[in-house]
C-alpha cells in the first residue's frame, strides 16, 4: 500500500503547484491573450488494497496531471474572425474620413470658391470698366485654382498616408507570422502540461489575434498544438504551416491605389486591416479623378467664355487657367485687369453676362456639390459598418473572456481553497513523521 509519507508529500507538491498557477493567473488578470490556467489534480492509484478500507478505496495520493488553459477554439475563431472585419471597417472609416476632411467645403474650398467668382463677374458685370473689380474678378479665379490645388495635395496626402500606413501593418504582418513560426518550433518540443507549454500557447493565440486583425485568415491546428495560416477567400494561399513561411508584400501605384502580394503572387485580402486600406485607397483614388476631371472641365468651359470675349484693349481675351497635368497643377494665367475680356457681342459685359451658363447642372458648383456628396455617403456607410462590427467584435470578446478570462473573486477563493488544501497535507507529512519517529523511539 502507499504510505502515509508519501500521501502527505504528494499533496504537498500537488497544492503548492495550484498555488503557484492561481498566482500566475491572479498575477496575469489584465495581460492581454493570456487564459486561464488551471491544475488537474487527480486521485493517485495505491499500491495495494488497505486492510482497514473498502476494495474499491485504493488511497495514494494527488496524481498532477498538468497545467491546462480554460480555452474554447470556436469561440477563439469567432474572436478572430469578429477582429478582423472590425480592423477593415476602423481602417476604412479613419481613412475615408481623412478623405472628407481634404474635400474642404468650407469657406475657402472649391464650391465656395466657385461661387465668390461668379458672383464677382456679377459684380463686374454691373461696372465693367472698373479696374478693381477687374482684379477682384481675377483673384477669384485664383482663388478657385489655389482650392482645387489645395484639395488635390491633401488627397495626396492621405493617399500617401494610407501607403505608409499599408507599408508598416504589412511589416507587422510579417513579423508576427516569424513570431508564430518561432512559437511553431518551440510548441513541437514542449512538454505536455508544463507551465512553459501554456505559455507558448497562449502565446500562439495572442499572434494570431493580431494576424487576424491585419487580415482575414483560417487556422489549422496539429496534434501539438502548431498552427497552419491560410488566408480566408477564394484563393487560401497558405501563409504559414511547420515547414513554410510566406511573406507579405503591398505595393502602391500613382494614384495611390494598394496591392498585395504574398511571395510574388497577387492577392485580394478580403477583410482584417488590410482589405479596409485598400477599399479605402480605391475610393480617394477614385475622389482624385473625380477632381482631375472637375479641374479639367472648369478651366475648358472658364477659357472657352474668356476666350470668346474682347478685353479692354480691344484683344481677343486669353486663357484664365493653366492646366498642365491633374487639379494640382491648375493655374491662373497672370492678366492685368486691362485683359480680362468683358465684353462680348457688341455689349460692354457680355461675356460676363455668358458666364452664368457655367452654373447649370453641368457646371463646377454642381460637380463638386455631387462629389461631395457621394463621398459623404460613402462616409456615412462606413461609419455605419464600423459600428456593427465593432459592437459584434466586444460581443465575441465577451464570450472568449467568460471562458479564458480571470475571475479575481474566483481566484481569490481558489487561493484560500488551495491554501488549507497544502495545509492539511503538510500536517499529513507532520504526522508521518511524528508516527515513524515513535516507532523509532520505541524501538
Amino acid at each position: 500500500m502507499s504510505d502515509l509519507l508519501t500521501i502527505g508529500a504528494s499533496g504537498v507538491a500537488a497544492f503548492n503547484r495550484a498555488l503557484t498557477t492561481t498566482g500566475d493567473n491572479i498575477a496575469n488578470s489584465q495581460t492581454d491573450g493570456y487564459a486561464r490556467r488551471t491544475v488537474q489534480l487527480n486521485q493517485m492509484p495505491g499500491a495495494g488494497d488497505v486492510r482497514f478500507y473498502r476494495r474499491n478505496v485504493r488511497p495514494g495520493g494527488v496524481a498532477m496531471a498538468g497545467v491546462q488553459r480554460s480555452v474554447n477554439e470556436w469561440l477563439n475563431a469567432d474572436a478572430r474572425a469578429s477582429a478582423s472585419e472590425s480592423g477593415r471597417t476602423a481602417s476604412r472609416l479613419n481613412w475615408v474620413s481623412a478623405a472628407e476632411r481634404a474635400l474642404d467645403d468650407g469657406d475657402a474650398g472649391v464650391g465656395t470658391s466657385a461661387t465668390a467668382m461668379f458672383n464677382a463677374a456679377d459684380t463686374l458685370a454691373n461696372d465693367p470698366t472698373n479696374d478693381s473689380l477687374r482684379q477682384g474678378f481675377l483673384q477669384a479665379v485664383d482663388d478657385v485654382a489655389t482650392a482645387f490645388r489645395r484639395t488635390a495635395d491633401g488627397l495626396e496626402s492621405v493617399a500617401s498616408g494610407m501607403g505608409a500606413d499599408a507599408a508598416a501593418s504589412v511589416s507587422q504582418l510579417n513579423t508576427d507570422l516569424a513570431d508564430l513560426d518561432r512559437v511553431n518550433q518551440a510548441l513541437s518540443k514542449s512538454l505536455d502540461g508544463s507551465t512553459n507549454r501554456a505559455t507558448l500557447l497562449d502565446e500562439r493565440d495572442r499572434l494570431l489575434d493580431n494576424i487576424s486583425s491585419s487580415l482575414a485568415v483560417t487556422v489549422a491546428f496539429d496534434p501539438r498544438g502548431l498552427a497552419t495560416v491560410r488566408m480566408d477567400g477564394t484563393s487560401s494561399d497558405l501563409l504559414l504551416s511547420p515547414t513554410t513561411l510566406a511573406t507579405v508584400e503591398v505595393g502602391q501605384a500613382a494614384n495611390g491605389a494598394l496591392s498585395f502580394a504574398v511571395d510574388g503572387v497577387a492577392v485580394v485580402p478580403m477583410s482584417g486591416k488590410l482589405a479596409g486600406l485598400s477599399e479605402a485607397a480605391a475610393e480617394v483614388a477614385g475622389q482624385r479623378s473625380a477632381l482631375d476631371t472637375l479641374a479639367a472641365q472648369f478651366a475648358s468651359q472658364l477659357n472657352g467664355a474668356h476666350q470668346s470675349g474682347v478685353d479692354a484693349n480691344g484683344d481677343t481675351g486669353g486663357a484664365l487657367l493653366a492646366l498642365s497635368g491633374g487639379a494640382a497643377t491648375l493655374q491662373a494665367v497672370a492678366l492685368l485687369p486691362a485683359q480680362v475680356a468683358a465684353s462680348s457681342g457688341g455689349k460692354s459685359n457680355g461675356m460676363l453676362i455668358d458666364l452664368a451658363s457655367l452654373r447649370g447642372a453641368a457646371g463646377v458648383e454642381a460637380g463638386w456639390s455631387a462629389q461631395v456628396a457621394a463621398h459623404a455617403q460613402a462616409v456615412a456607410a462606413a461609419k455605419s459598418q464600423d459600428s456593427a462590427a465593432t459592437t459584434r467584435q466586444q460581443g465575441a470578446a465577451a464570450a472568449r473572456a467568460e471562458v479564458s478570462g480571470v475571475d479575481l473573486d474566483h481566484e481569490a477563493a481558489e487561493l484560500i481553497r488551495f491554501q488549507q488544501a497544502y495545509q492539511a497535507a503538510a500536517s499529513v507529512v507532520q504526522v508521518a513523521r511524528d508516527t515513524v519517529q515513535s516507532i523509532l523511539d520505541i524501538i
